[in-house]
Order: structure tokens, then sequence, then C-alpha cells
């Protein structure tokens, strides 16, 4: 099984990149780590964490979301609700919300999950987000829980990946055939290297 480390990054996207840097570099603190573009395109990397990311296309024409409360059901075509971020403790949400709230963006009050204490807010493309802290003694990746009274069928066979649901693999691509193609590889190196000078 592959070993994950976390979320490289999730893949967002803008109108506006400087209102963008602005809210999630100078609000949030987060700091910005990697930026590409050319003629009509960007694409900025933002550090959550030290294997998480959150990065923004900038493409013309693109409009802020219809602002959507966390959690509303919806109908019709849809994949994305609400991204949380963890924050190391209670202490630090009441530093966002009160950060979020002086600059004038909207921020819930603290709402207790149980597992997680939690605000709510929207980013200046009403990108619906969470900041959660986690309750002291409530570890669900150690205990993992089912409180759904009525779970799914593949639900009920438990939290661990289940074996035979999907075919083994056969043939493994060889080495010799295992390539990588060019991205954005030598507009980053070349950057890098220019940096280092």
């Amino acid at each position: 099984m592959a070993k994950y480390t976390g979320i490289n990054h999730l893949a967002m996207a803008t109108g506006d990149m400087d209102a963008t840097i602005r809210f999630w570099r100078d609000l949030l603190g987060m700091r910005l780590v990697v930026g590409m573009g050319r003629q009509g395109y960007r694409h900025y990397f933002f550090e959550i964490a030290e294997h998480d990311m959150i990065a923004f296309f900038e493409w013309e024409g693109v409009e802020p979301l219809e602002e959507k409360d966390h959690g509303v059901p919806v109908k019709g075509p849809y994949a994305f609700d609400h991204i949380s971020f963890e924050v190391a403790g209670q202490e630090d949400l009441w530093e966002l919300k009160d950060k979020l709230e002086a600059a004038g963006f909207w921020c819930s009050e603290m709402v207790d999950h149980g597992f997680i204490h939690s605000i709510y807010a929207f980013d200046p493309n009403n990108i619906p987000i969470e900041f959660s802290a986690p309750v002291p003694g409530v570890d669900l990746r150690a205990t993992p829980v089912m409180a759904d009274k009525d779970p799914t069928d593949e639900a009920r066979k438990g939290p661990e990946p289940q074996p035979g649901v999907w075919p083994e693999v056969k043939h493994p691509t060889p080495e010799e055939e295992r390539a990588v193609y060019d991205g954005e590889a030598e507009t980053i190196l070349n950057a890098l290297k220019k940096r280092r000078g």
C-alpha cells in the first residue's frame, strides 16, 4: 500500500491573485513558496505545513464562487464543499477569528464537534474554509468511530482497507519503461539556480 505523507497541494482557482496572496500569505500567514506563470496563466503555491500546500490557478474571467455555507446540502453536479485546516490548539482558533474579523471577513462562532473545535469563514474567492483544533484526548486516527446510525454497506466493513476489492497488479511498470515527462521543472529549477546565484 502506498504511504501517504499529507496533501501535497489542493488546487483552487482565482481571478485575483493579488487579493488571494494578501489573504493567504499576509492574513493567514501561509508562505508563498512557488509561483509559476505566463501570459493568461498563473499557478502559485502557499505552504500550510511541512507536507501540505494550497495552490491557486489564476485565469482571466474566473469569478468568486456563489457563497454557500459549509455543509449545506445541494443538488446536481457537485464535488467540493469546504477545506478544513488543522491548527495546533484552541488559542490558534481565537487568534485566527480575531484576525479575520479585524480584516472585515465574516467568521463563525467556535463549534464543538467532539473531536475538533472549529471556526468557519470564506476567502476572497468565496472558498469556504474551516480551521480546526483537535480536542485533547480524542484521537479518531488512533480509535476510529462510526457514529452513523445507518452506515453504508462498505462503511460497515470497518476503517481498514479491504483486500480483494480491486484486482491485484499483475504487470507492474518495468523500471526501464518508467518515464517522467516535462512539466514546469525547467522553469522552477532555473528560478532556484538564479536565486542561489
